[in-house]
């Protein structure tokens, strides 16, 4: 993955829901162009941040509980709406809960909130792919736990 869009993760419970933060900086790329003279964080992006939170507790989830190795890969945004834009120097926070998963693919609802309020909603769908590298897998598990405060260690 090119770029992150979660500072920390602050919730995490496998199976159930995770709560995140993404603090918005002017200085991330993106602000060059979207829009000169008035910065607004792109839509997608904070979509982006929400299916990495998502998919990452489905991930997770179906590992520890079928005991597969598998990646998410999102399939299917229902129902997205946006209410409010986000500037530099707002900090969102993501909440994904999760409907459903199995061996195939799951499914969540998200949320971005500034300040208290909602700002986006969406369920996502995503199907999952079977991943055979290990170099990836101990970036993508350093990763997690550092977005989990260095609190997690890792049972293979």
């Amino acid at each position: 993955m090119r770029f992150f869009l979660i500072d920390k993760i602050t919730d995490w419970q496998l199976g159930k829901k995770a709560s995140a933060i993404k603090n918005v900086s002017l200085s991330e790329d993106f602000f060059e162009d979207h829009f000169p003279l008035r910065p607004v964080m792109p839509g997608v992006l904070i979509l982006e941040g929400m299916a990495q939170l998502s998919g990452l507790l489905l991930e997770e989830s179906v590992r520890k509980d079928l005991g597969l190795n598998l990646k998410a890969v999102m399939t299917i945004v229902e129902k997205l709406k946006f209410s409010e834009f986000v500037k530099p120097g707002d900090q969102l926070i993501y909440k994904a809960e999760l409907f459903s998963y199995n061996e195939v693919g799951g499914k969540a609802k998200v949320y971005a909130f500034l300040k208290g309020k909602k700002v986006s909603e969406a369920q996502l769908v995503f199907a999952f792919k079977k991943i055979d590298a290990p170099k990836l897998e101990a970036r993508r598990a350093e990763l997690l736990n550092l977005w989990l405060g260095g609190s997690r260690k890792r049972k293979r």
